[in-house]
This record gives C-alpha cells, structure tokens and sequence, in this order.
C-alpha cells in the first residue's frame, strides 16, 4: 500500500503576514519558490501513483518547481473558504470577536460566492478526496502526492487519520514542508510531519 504525501505549497507574502488566503491567489515569494524547489530531493526519491494539486496558481506552481509536473488539479484541493475573513489575520479578528476560533466557530459569510465554510464541510471534501485518491494508495505502484493549502491538508490528515475535521486543528503545517501519512497494522498514522531539507 502506498503512502499519502501532503505537500503544503511554498510561502506568499500573506502566508507571511498571518492573513487567511483562500481565493485570493496570490503568488509565491522569492523564499516559496525556493521552498518549493527544495522539495524535489524529497518527492523524486519516491514513486508516485497519483500526483494531484489545488487548481490555484501558489500550489500549482509548487508542483511545477518540486518536479510533479503530471500533477492534475482536482477542486476538492482547494483552500478552506474564509468568507468574510478573507484576507484578514486572526489577531484582527480577534479585536473584533475575543476567543473566535476557526476550527469551532467557522467564518462569516463573504461576497457572493464566497458563503465561507464550516468544518464539517471542509471535512465532507476532503473525504470525497479521499475516497478518490484510495485505489491508487491501494495499489503496489507508488504513493498519492496532494499539493494544498494548510488548514485544508490539516483538515484532510484529520480525516485519514479517523477524527472529526475540527481536529484538523492539532496538525500545524508549515509553508514548503511534505507530511507523509502511512499505515501500520493496517490503520493510518503519522510517518513524518513537516519535513523540509
């Protein structure tokens, strides 16, 4: 059975400053580049069977610089929906709403089309994700690479791992950093989290 690889794409000037990146798709810095080429040496040591990135532009990109270009883009990658609180850190959130908390307290609407979304909708994606990607990491071809976005691959390992989406909140993800998810005894776990050269 092959590993499931979560590769947090490289740091924008927003990843930078704390504030919530959702739609807004900006582009990687000069260091997000460099953190997204570094990941090479530790995806082209391993066989993939399935590479797949967020259809924006900053994982996209991540892709491209670590060396998957076959990557497809699936939808379901995408980052959680921050509504109202795009483009805002929760420090500034919090001057406004003392003890918010993403993982419990979701976000307000945004414009139209943004609606935000709640936990247990992030968590409905990244099953389906997950569900998609099963056949391949059932298979003795290689491993599942996925390029995304933090609190979406949080909520995601959470699911992997057995745990309601909102424990998406104990998994930190850095910025150009790969998580390998494995299984032992035949349940899923933790192999490495946040690995960088």
């Amino acid at each position: 059975m092959g590993d499931l690889l979560l590769v947090r794409h490289g740091e924008t000037e927003w990843s930078v400053s704390g504030r919530h990146t959702s739609r807004t798709d900006l582009p990687l810095t000069t260091h997000g580049e460099e953190q997204a080429k570094s990941l090479a040496a530790l995806l082209t040591e391993r066989t993939y069977a399935l590479a797949l990135t967020s259809p924006l532009g900053r994982a996209i990109r991540t892709a491209e610089l670590a060396g998957l270009t076959a990557a497809v883009p699936d939808p379901d990658l995408h980052e959680w929906d921050y509504g109202g609180y795009e483009g805002v850190t929760t420090v500034d959130i919090h001057r406004a709403r003392p003890g918010w908390d993403l993982w419990t307290d979701g976000v307000p609407p945004g414009p139209e089309g943004h609606p935000g979304e709640s936990p247990e909708e992030i968590g409905a994606r990244a099953d389906r994700v997950l569900a998609r990607v099963e056949p391949a990491l059932a298979t003795d071809t290689g491993d599942v690479i996925l390029v995304a976005h933090a609190h979406f691959l949080r909520v995601l390992a959470a699911r992997r791992l057995g745990l309601p989406p909102a424990e998406g909140r104990l998994f930190q993800l850095a910025t150009g950093t790969v998580s390998r998810l494995s299984t032992e005894h035949g349940r899923p776990v933790i192999a490495e989290w946040n690995r960088r050269l």
